[in-house]
């Protein structure tokens, strides 16, 4: 199941791409130098940005409107809150390395993406914009 799963190239992650593309923004994909491989990179401005899938950082229980994350696993459960819980504890950690060297972290959710590209895109414009 997990095999099956893309690292990159998500639908929310292309679409993410595409508006940015047509606004006339030029990035990196996937910087291997880069803690944490961010999904786009713009050197020159140093911003990182990373489409988070719901479900593997965390996002999913509240998309389904339960109240905790335990809520999306009937069973084997003690497994995927560990490994979700480090997906997570990852991602704060890559974060904070990241604002330590001085880049500019965005953070956006896959179905906020997926659901309107054009906002997404503009939360990530407004951070590439900046001096």
């Amino acid at each position: 199941m997990m095999a099956a799963v893309r690292g990159k190239d998500s639908k929310a992650e292309i679409a993410l791409r595409h508006e940015l593309h047509r606004r006339g923004l030029r990035y990196r994909l996937h910087a291997r130098d880069v803690i944490g491989r961010p999904d786009l990179v713009v050197r020159s401005r140093k911003v990182a940005v990373f489409v988070d899938g719901d479900f593997w950082h965390g996002n999913a229980h509240r998309l389904r409107g339960l109240g905790r994350m335990e809520d999306l696993f009937p069973t084997n459960r003690k497994w995927w809150m560990k490994k979700l819980h480090r997906n997570i504890e990852r991602d704060r950690e890559v974060t904070e390395t990241l604002r330590a060297q001085g880049w500019r972290v965005v953070r956006v959710w896959e179905s906020d993406v997926l659901s309107d590209p054009t906002r997404a895109a503009d939360t990530v414009e407004a951070v590439m914009r900046v001096q």
